[in-house]
């Protein structure tokens, strides 16, 4: 699942090796599903989300300055692939064979991530395996990535809010979203869903055009300082524990 969750690109100043980057301009966007809530909240200045809180501490301890700019998600696999980008936040296991691609590099592990196939409680006993989904209408996130979408028909929607209301409208019987998204909108939406086979767990990284490589160094850096000192970890206790205390009640 791609989850353009973020899109990244930023004007960068800083030295690796006594080097300095001063010349060197990446360009992000923060523009995935409009609702992949508890990663990303749009229109939400002080709790923007997990990603959004994670981000600019992480590109500023690289010393990275930030610069953003506005794609749809559906666009930025494209704006990357063409280099109007320069990185975004993905996971390995969203992709076949973990490969990113030839024109990417990544970094070290950032966030843990799992996707689940979802579906009504009723459903649930015929979606238990990966395998279930061969040859069935899938509901997914239009611009998402999934490793194996070839084996099934995709029906896309634009956010896992839009998923879940189309398994309450039995427009699709089975779709595929990260599980704390799916949790977190049947509980605004009252109308509960049953995670079923797991599709894909692993973790974000960042991707990065290879041309920015030599940036890698000051990223991993940061991206240890912040898991080590705890600060990952707090930002995501902030937005998942009360998440995951509302869909036990």
């Amino acid at each position: 699942m791609k989850k353009s969750v973020i899109l990244m690109s930023c004007v960068v100043l800083f030295f690796i090796s006594g080097f300095t980057f001063a010349d060197t301009v990446l360009k992000y966007n923060v523009n995935g599903s409009s609702s992949w809530v508890p990663y990303y909240i749009p229109k939400s200045p002080e709790t923007p989300g997990v990603l959004g809180e994670i981000v600019p501490l992480l590109l500023a301890r690289a010393n990275i300055n930030i610069e953003k700019h506005n794609f749809p998600p559906r666009r930025t696999n494209y704006a990357l692939d063409k280099g109007w980008l320069d990185f975004d936040f993905v996971s390995p296991s969203w992709f076949p064979n973990a490969d990113l691609g030839e024109l990417f590099v990544q970094s070290s592990a950032i966030i843990a991530i799992e996707e689940h196939v979802i579906t009504l409680a009723s459903n649930a006993k015929n979606w238990q395996s990966n395998d279930n989904l061969k040859g069935q209408e899938i509901g997914t996130i239009g611009g998402y990535l999934y490793h194996n979408d070839t084996e099934f028909t995709r029906v896309d929607f634009i956010s896992e809010k839009e998923l879940i209301k189309a398994l309450y409208k039995d427009r699709v019987k089975a779709a595929i979203s990260g599980d704390l998204p799916a949790l977190y909108w049947a509980k605004q939406l009252n109308r509960p869903i049953t995670l079923a086979a797991l599709h894909s767990k692993g973790y974000l990284v960042m991707r990065l055009r290879k041309e920015h490589a030599a940036l890698l160094p000051n990223i991993n850096a940061a991206i240890a300082e912040l898991q080590s000192n705890g600060t990952i970890e707090r930002i995501i206790d902030k937005y998942t524990q009360q998440a995951v205390f509302e869909h036990t009640e």
